[in-house]
């Protein structure tokens, strides 16, 4: 059984500040929790019912992480999922490092999306699309949120992320002698995606679903580009798009 305190602490991580006070945050779910144990991120502890740990003895044994046993009630209790039969694990958050695009590379720049859910399946297309580095401005939601991590179905374990001033990177980024990055920009007055000859190289910056790209990070867009529209819908979900334009990227430069 989980002590009192244990159940605090774990309960405390549904929310940001203590995330960030603690330095941890909650993996919750069988197929994320065998992610994470699989991953670079230490895990400080695992509650889980008798069958998950029976199944992933020798997931937990490779961080030698501490294991407590318990029912499912005790388990949803102390997660945030409706339903959980499995397990939970209090992992470690990493350091803030800066991210920029290599060469060859295409990085995501998330301007000001703030939807959790949207995060997490940003999360998920990226992995899908071998892109491993994503810059998150400061008003984007929290990537250890519970909801971002449950639905980023384990990717959040082999994609990188840094937040803070996107708009200061891309200004470096342009202010470059030499080797400047193409830096493309979800509008809905922009090229065609389907005719647009991408780069290797350089950034694809998303924004808001209701208001788009901020103009502080807009002004270093150097190619707009945009999704056509053929029905009568208002608007396309972020995360749909964040998807269709890197196929389209893909397709394009592989």
């Amino acid at each position: 059984m989980l002590s009192k305190n244990q159940l605090k602490y774990i309960q405390s991580l549904h929310q940001k500040k203590f995330r960030q006070q603690h330095g941890t945050f909650l993996v919750e779910g069988a197929k994320s929790v065998q992610e994470v144990l699989q991953s670079d991120f230490q895990t400080e502890l695992v509650i889980a019912t008798e069958a998950f740990y029976k199944e992933n003895v020798h997931l937990t044994e490779r961080q030698r992480t501490p294991v407590e046993i318990v029912s499912i009630a005790e388990l949803e209790r102390a997660g945030t999922l409706e339903s959980n039969n499995a397990a939970l694990a209090v992992v470690k958050t990493k350091e803030n490092r800066p991210l920029l695009a290599a060469p060859n590379e295409i990085a995501l720049i998330l301007d000001d999306i703030r939807d959790p859910g949207n995060l997490g399946t940003i999360l998920r297309i990226a992995d899908w699309y071998g892109v491993r580095k994503i810059l998150c401005s400061e008003t984007t939601a929290d990537v250890y949120n519970p909801k971002v991590i449950s639905a980023s179905k384990g990717s959040f374990t082999r994609v990188n992320w840094w937040y803070g001033n996107v708009a200061d990177v891309l200004k470096q980024s342009n202010d470059e002698p030499v080797g400047k990055l193409a830096v493309y920009g979800a509008f809905l007055d922009g090229e065609d995606v389907h005719t647009l000859a991408f780069s290797k190289s350089g950034y694809l910056v998303m924004g808001n679903e209701s208001n788009g790209i901020r103009p502080d990070t807009a002004q270093y867009v150097t190619q707009r580009v945009t999704i056509p529209r053929y029905g009568d819908a208002e608007s396309l979900n972020v995360g749909i798009a964040t998807a269709i334009l890197l196929d389209n990227i893909r397709r394009v430069t592989q």
